[in-house]
C-alpha cells in the first residue's frame, strides 16, 4: 500500500510540473468566472496549510504558496454548515480535477500531505443553479469548496450551498499521508512543534479523549 501511495504521488508530481491541456471540459462549461475554496477545522484544534497544488479538468496545473488558512469551531463532529477561513487568495478559474496540499495539524504535532481526486459528480454540483436564497427568481451555484482538517490527519470536503446544508462529498477520494510517505511535503512545514500547544488548546482538550470528537 505504501509504495502504491509513493507511485500515485511521484505521478502527480510530474502531472503538475509538465500538465497539459485536455478536452476533458468539453462539455463542463461553467457559468462562472472563479471558484473557490477554503479551510476548517474543529474548535481550538488548529491547523496550518503550506502549500497547494491543484491540477485542473483542462490540464492546467497552479501552485500556491500564499493561503488563507483554516478556522472554524465545531465541536465533536463537523457541523451542518460549517465555519471557514477566508478565500482571497484560494481561488481558481476551472474545475478541479486533482488537489494536492501540505499541512500542518497542530494538535498531532505533523505534517500531512493529502490528495484530492475530483469526480463528475462534484463537477455537476459545481455548474448546476439552484435558487438564490435572498432571490429565488435567480439562480446561485456551489462555488465554494470547504475542505475539513481534524485530528489523526482526517480530511472531509464539501460544497457550500448558502442557506441550507454544506453538501459531503463523498465521492471524492482521499489520500493522506504523513512521515517517511511524505514527497512533495517533505520538509514543508509552517510550525515548530515543539513549543506545544496554546492555553486555548490546552483548555479545550483538558479531559477530553484524543481525537476530541467523531471526524
Amino acid at each position: 500500500m505504501k509504495n502504491i501511495i509513493r507511485l500515485i504521488s511521484a505521478f502527480l508530481i510530474l502531472i503538475f510540473t509538465a500538465a497539459c491541456a485536455s478536452d476533458q471540459s468539453d462539455n463542463l462549461k461553467t457559468p462562472w468566472d472563479r471558484w473557490y475554496f477554503a479551510f476548517t477545522t474543529p474548535k481550538s484544534l488548529p491547523a496550518q496549510v503550506t502549500l497547494l497544488k491543484l491540477l485542473d479538468i483542462d490540464g492546467y496545473a497552479s501552485t500556491y504558496r500564499t493561503i488563507d488558512q483554516p478556522r472554524g469551531i465545531s465541536t465533536g463532529r463537523w457541523s451542518e454548515k460549517n465555519s471557514a477561513g477566508n478565500t482571497q487568495f484560494n481561488q481558481a478559474e476551472r474545475l478541479p480535477q486533482i488537489m494536492m496540499f501540505c499541512w500542518d495539524s497542530i494538535i498531532d504535532k505533523k505534517t500531512y500531505q493529502s490528495t484530492l481526486f475530483f469526480t463528475q459528480d462534484t463537477w455537476e454540483k459545481m455548474i448546476s443553479p439552484y435558487p438564490d436564497v435572498l432571490k429565488p427568481e435567480k439562480n446561485a451555484y456551489r462555488q465554494t469548496m470547504l475542505i475539513g482538517l481534524a485530528p489523526e490527519g482526517k480530511v472531509r470536503v464539501w460544497l457550500r450551498q448558502y442557506g441550507h446544508s454544506d453538501i459531503p462529498l463523498i465521492d471524492t477520494e482521499i489520500i493522506t499521508v504523513s512521515g517517511k510517505e511524505l514527497d512533495m511535503c517533505k520538509s514543508v512545514t509552517g510550525s515548530n512543534f515543539s513549543y506545544g500547544y496554546s492555553n486555548k488548546t490546552k483548555a479545550f482538550i483538558s479531559n477530553k479523549k484524543y481525537p476530541y470528537g467523531s471526524w
